[in-house]
């Protein structure tokens, strides 16, 4: 079965043609650019760096949208804040960890929720509605490469201003008017912040690589219904975000752990409260940039195959 999407002059661009109607024309047969490797040299890294510094310049702009984005995540993380008060409450004597960690761990998911990839790139989705992303093709840059930079930007813009916002009112302003057990605490050590700082990285490439297989499944079916419509269900209860990966039964309890979602908020949080140290931190870490590049690569090859298929119809 394919999918199709119209195009702006009344075309469609789909991956294959059904029934009796004749053959589409294809793009010219010359390799995907999914499939090229960026130069290793300054010029041939230029693009992605330009396309990177400019979408997140343009996104940082949605000022509006970052205050009404902390505001909503402010709200949402003093009711989970409640709620963790209220079952701590009820007993805690074999919690799987204390209160004060929970409440960090709230305040750390606020700050960093849009790094959960939900959804597919916006602008992709555009794309693939319209037809446009049939250009992509013709771009003289690597595709893959392209969008992921284009995908990093996007959420990095995001975060900030928000992170710095929920950092700035949880870590810094409830402190000082004597509410700083509700509030997002300091890293334990000088370790652990070090640490945490490096497993931010690698959150941040796991989630880019997370929003391209979702882009990649996006141009594959041509509709963004069914990526999107599973992907933030799936993320949202396996990256331990809707509940600490700690509170699950011991027996799924690793294997939730190694799965690659579990970078994305239980893995850095757990690392930036202390849960998890030493040898074991470092090695949840290499977890994490190891699920970014296997995934990285299986994207890029299955952009490289579904880019190759395209075919513009209609004219």
């Amino acid at each position: 079965m394919s999918g199709s999407v119209s195009s702006p002059v009344g075309g469609s661009v789909g991956a294959a043609d059904e029934g009796g109607t004749p053959p589409a024309p294809r793009l010219p047969s010359t390799p995907s650019t999914a499939s090229r490797s960026p130069s290793p040299s300054g010029g041939g890294l230029r693009p992605y760096a330009a396309v990177f510094a400019g979408r997140l310049q343009l996104t940082l702009q949605y000022r509006a949208a970052a205050l009404a984005g902390f505001a909503t995540q402010l709200w949402f993380g003093a009711i989970r804040v409640l709620i963790f008060v209220a079952f701590y409450a009820g007993g805690s004597a074999h919690a799987p960890m204390t209160l004060a960690n929970a409440i960090t761990y709230t305040w750390l998911g606020q700050a960093l929720l849009v790094f959960l990839p939900w959804s597919a790139d916006p602008e992709i989705t555009e794309m693939v509605r319209s037809g446009a992303v049939a250009y992509e093709r013709l771009r003289p840059v690597d595709t893959y490469a392209w969008w992921y930079a284009r995908a990093l930007a996007w959420s990095v813009a995001r975060v900030l201003p928000r992170a710095a916002m929920m950092v700035a009112f949880a870590g810094v302003a409830m402190p000082l008017v004597g509410l700083g057990h509700w509030g997002l605490a300091p890293p334990p050590s000088l370790a652990a912040a070090v640490l945490f700082a490096v497993s931010l990285l690698g959150l941040m490439t796991l989630s880019a690589a997370i929003t391209l297989m979702i882009n990649v499944i996006l141009v594959a079916t041509m509709s963004d219904r069914g990526a999107n419509a599973l992907a933030g269900a799936v993320v949202n209860l396996f990256s331990g975000m809707v509940i600490p990966l700690a509170f699950f039964p011991d027996a799924v309890r690793p294997w939730l752990r190694a799965q690659p979602f579990a970078g994305l908020a239980d893995i850095p949080f757990s690392i930036y409260f202390g849960a998890i140290t030493g040898w074991g931190a470092v090695g949840a870490i290499v977890l994490q940039f190891g699920w970014a590049a296997v995934l990285a690569v299986l994207g890029r090859r299955w952009l490289g195959a579904v880019m190759t298929r395209l075919q513009v119809q209609g004219g």
